[in-house]
């Protein structure tokens, strides 16, 4: 464990790296949107953000503030530092990734089961076509759908803000729909793989009733492919609901990672990126964990 935790330092090194070199290798910069800036104002802008300097100066003092948590200032909102951004809509951001994917689990999961349980019958048709039409439903369609239906048709929900259990129901239902039906597929396959598994046989042979074989033999053993996807799908979910956060104007960062990346803001789109790629690289190692735990035969030695 302690290897791995070691190895997320290269990974997020690297990542860094590629970023600073593609956002830097595209042409334009930070002030181009501003046409009325003189060219006098522009050298100024970048002498004091450090933008005249050699490129590797740059990454080298940008390494440097992070090393001492300054995640440098933002050029699109020059009255805020990157800290600040970040930390005022973080835990938003987190609150709405975690609910939709501890909503994607509790749903996927029991839809996985109940498809693979009924093969070639009607649940198994009934599950599949849910997790088609969610897995070929874009999250912003649905998000849409839910407002003319829930709010503007129905008036149960308000369309818009953060500010309580009733403004987080829709924005968490639209960020779950694409997990909920790819956790079901994976689920429907890896039980009716364990279905097939000689234990499974034995068991129902030795009179064990269908309930145990399912809950006791079955779904601990087709868990291991499911929980290797919940890792990237949590952390998808965290860090990627920029667009669901502008529909519903849920007050997190993922609408900053946007605009960092259509003004050239590359303090912030640096710290979103590192972010997202740590995000990624810790959640892999807890899924690595869980495996030895639900199958005590693995072992990383």
């Amino acid at each position: 464990m302690i290897r791995r935790v070691l190895w997320i330092i290269p990974v997020l090194f690297a990542v860094s790296l590629i970023t600073f070199v593609l956002m830097h290798a595209v042409q334009g910069g930070p002030w181009d949107r501003e046409k009325r800036l003189p060219a006098a104002v522009v050298q100024r802008l970048n002498e004091k953000y450090g933008l005249d300097r050699p490129l590797y100066e740059q990454y080298a003092r940008w390494i440097g503030g992070i090393l001492q948590g300054d995640l440098g200032p933002s050029y699109r909102y020059p009255d805020r530092s990157v800290n600040d951004i970040i930390g005022a809509g973080i835990m938003t951001t987190v609150q709405l990734g975690i609910m939709a994917f501890l909503l994607a689990v509790i749903v996927g999961i029991p839809l996985g089961i109940f498809a693979a349980l009924g093969h070639n019958r009607g649940p198994d048709y009934l599950s599949t076509g849910i997790s088609v039409i969610g897995i070929a439903t874009p999250s912003f369609v649905l998000a849409i759908m839910l407002i003319l239906i829930f709010s503007v048709t129905l008036g149960w929900f308000p369309v818009t803000g953060w500010k309580g259990p009733n403004t987080w129901v829709l924005p968490t239902i639209a960020l779950a729909g694409f997990p909920i039906a790819v956790i079901a597929r994976y689920t429907r396959a890896s039980m009716l793989e364990v279905t097939r598994k000689d234990y499974v046989r034995t068991a129902h042979s030795k009179g064990v009733n269908d309930r145990n074989v399912v809950t006791r033999h079955m779904i601990r053993n087709a868990l291991i492919p499911v929980v290797t996807i919940l890792g990237p799908i949590l952390a998808f979910l965290v860090t990627g609901s920029f667009i669901i956060e502008q529909i519903f104007s849920v007050p997190g960062v993922g609408r900053f990672y946007l605009t960092s990346i259509s003004t050239r803001d590359y303090p912030l789109l640096m710290a979103m990126t590192l972010i997202y790629a740590f995000t990624v690289a810790f959640l892999n190692l807890v899924v690595d964990i869980l495996y030895a735990y639900i199958d005590p035969r693995i072992r990383y030695s």
